[in-house]
């Protein structure tokens, strides 16, 4: 099968990130990574703009953490408070997923977030206070602390 050189534009899974150089089958270069932008064909005359490719990655980076760091700072102050219809035991009904968690934090506090960096190891299914990580970027993790209350009190232990 034959193979061509391209340079990357824009980040693609599994082939690497902007201005890196990668060896794809021909077609694939050809039918969809050139057409859609992604990428541009290994020359003389694009070598040279991958310096420049580089150095808007550099800076496009640096902007992603620093913001990502700032994010985290201000994801640890935060209490998100969430509402579940419970049992007479403290069981939820439903169950509180990343989906959800990200729903409350725009409702709540403005605050957008992709529910895919919630990193949830299973559904909360049990009214109380839960530590939930967030994956910000790949060197930075924040923690959310999440309230969630039930709609029937907890019991308290009975008297002996």
């Amino acid at each position: 099968m034959a193979k061509t050189e391209v340079i990357l534009i824009k980040p693609v899974d599994g082939l690497g990130g902007e201005a890196d150089q990668a060896t794809v089958a021909a077609g694939y270069a050809r039918n969809y990574l050139i057409p859609q932008g992604y990428a541009i064909p290994l020359t003389g005359a694009n070598k040279k703009r991958v310096e420049s490719l580089r150095d808007r990655r550099q800076k496009r980076e640096a902007e992603e953490l620093a913001h990502a760091k700032e994010l985290e700072s201000s994801l640890g102050k935060l209490v998100l408070s969430i509402r579940a219809k419970t049992g007479e035991d403290g069981k939820m009904f439903g169950s509180v997923t990343s989906q959800v968690i990200a729903d409350e934090l725009m409702s709540q506090f403005e605050l957008e977030l992709d529910r895919r960096k919630i990193q949830l190891s299973e559904a909360i299914k049990v009214a109380g206070e839960h530590l939930v990580e967030i994956r910000l970027h790949p060197e930075v993790n924040a923690h959310l602390k999440v309230m969630v209350e039930g709609s029937a009190p907890i019991p308290s232990a009975p008297e002996a």
